[in-house]
């Protein structure tokens, strides 16, 4: 029987958001400054107010006041209409000192054997179903609402966009678990005031499915996902009738609150542990940033066409309680057999961890809005401050662990044949 499946996103003017946001940016300045910063920052925004709380542990201090305001300028809460302005607004700091029993339990004077930050349990998943091998649900949730906000950013349509939205998509699919269409597309985006309800609503219905969908279609590259869009598909599009009371001023926003949309949309499954605002002695950071890299090394390689894997941690101990893979029956090794051979191949140690993904380099505000996995591996050059406002530019490499970098190590290792396995 065919089954249905959904995921949903957020955009990057989401109260969640915004938080996630905030708490990155002040984290990529710090590391800018002191990359062996402990950091654990979590932001709260509501009507006028950010709050800003945790630990930090490092060698310099940055203006938090003004990485907050700046960032919200680059959102686009930037009128007072919108009861949440970045010129306006309040903020409020009650950041303090990392605990010296956690720094003490966690160094080592060998890096190496340096011990996690927490204890936890992280996720890391892959599946065929996409180019960049993640699921087309969550993928296709982003998609709708990046192109949303280049369309708001762009002012040449749509001019009533204010930054606060939603989507969420239904796929059905076959009981061989392949996509068959687009069951439902639902849209809610905040907006200015309308002369009159119905026309409101009339418009904005008529520009989602005139104007955004056509553009998410002409950046679908493959003609198989572009098949999907049926005369069936239904669309809910702001379905409540109105959406003028939105981002901070409608919702209160608090870090770590969308750990599913920064996932995997409900696809394979989640330790708890949230990301932003954490530096990568933070397992469930850092841990869940390698098990992806693992996961989509294999199922890039051909060991799986689908594959969860889970890694345990204890506080302050090095190397992993337990490893956990499941191929959902999709690959010719055993999980078991698969389990030794990523004990083998990657170290999975939190310093080892850190090295090999380059986490201790600022790179994060760029994971806290559409996910922190699926995007492409790049180099980007960023500017920080410090608090007596000294600036810097540093190049850094994003989404390191998206790189597809382990193919000749897994082929030897899996003595996989290239015309039968690898690809």
């Amino acid at each position: 029987m065919t089954y249905l499946f959904t995921s949903e996103s957020v955009s990057e003017g989401h109260p969640d958001k915004i938080s996630d946001q905030i708490s990155d940016a002040i984290l990529d300045h710090f590391l800018a400054y002191d990359p062996e910063a402990k950091v654990a920052i979590e932001t709260l925004v509501t009507t006028g107010q950010i709050v800003l709380s945790g630990e930090v542990n490092s060698k310099v201090w940055v203006n938090v006041h003004k990485i907050a305001r700046d960032l919200l300028r680059k959102i686009g809460y930037t009128k007072n209409e919108y009861r949440f302005n970045a010129d306006s607004c309040g903020v409020i700091s009650s950041i303090q000192e990392q605990s010296i029993d956690l720094f003490k339990g966690i160094q080592r004077s060998n890096k190496e054997e340096q011990g996690s930050g927490d204890q936890g349990i992280v996720f890391g998943y892959a599946v065929k179903e996409t180019e960049n091998y993640m699921p087309l649900t969550l993928e296709m949730s982003h998609n709708l609402l990046k192109e949303l906000s280049f369309i708001r950013n762009e002012g040449e349509e749509m001019t009533y966009l204010r930054p606060d939205a939603k989507s969420q998509v239904t796929l059905e699919y076959s009981d061989k678990n392949v996509p068959i269409h687009i069951h439902s597309i639902v849209i809610s985006t905040q907006h200015d005031e309308f002369d009159t309800k119905e026309k409101m609503h009339e418009r904005i219905v008529h520009d989602i499915k005139n104007i955004l969908i056509p553009r998410v279609k002409r950046n679908i590259l493959s003609k198989k996902i572009k098949k999907l869009f049926t005369d069936q598909t239904k669309y809910y599009i702001n379905s409540t009738g109105q959406f003028v009371i939105g981002g901070p001023h409608g919702d209160t926003g608090l870090t770590g609150r969308k750990i599913i949309v920064d996932t995997y949309g409900g696809r394979g499954s989640h330790g708890g542990g949230a990301f932003s605002g954490k530096d990568s002695s933070k397992v469930d950071r850092s841990g869940a940033y390698a098990a992806r890299h693992i996961a989509k090394n294999l199922v890039a390689s051909g060991i799986a066409d689908e594959l969860l894997i889970q890694i345990s941690y204890a506080v302050g101990v090095a190397e992993p309680i337990g490893i956990f893979v499941n191929t959902y029956g999709t690959s010719n090794y055993l999980d078991e057999e698969i389990v030794v051979k990523i004990k083998k191949i990657f170290d999975l140690r939190p310093y080892a961890i850190e090295k090999r993904l380059k986490l201790r380099h600022p790179i994060y505000e760029e994971t806290a809005a559409y996910g922190h996995m699926g995007k492409n591996p790049r180099k980007v050059c960023k500017s920080f401050s410090d608090i007596e406002g000294n600036k810097k530019k540093q190049e850094v490499e994003l989404f390191t662990w998206e790189k597809l970098d382990y193919f000749s190590i897994l082929k030897e290792v899996f003595n996989m044949s290239k015309n039968r396995y690898f690809y």
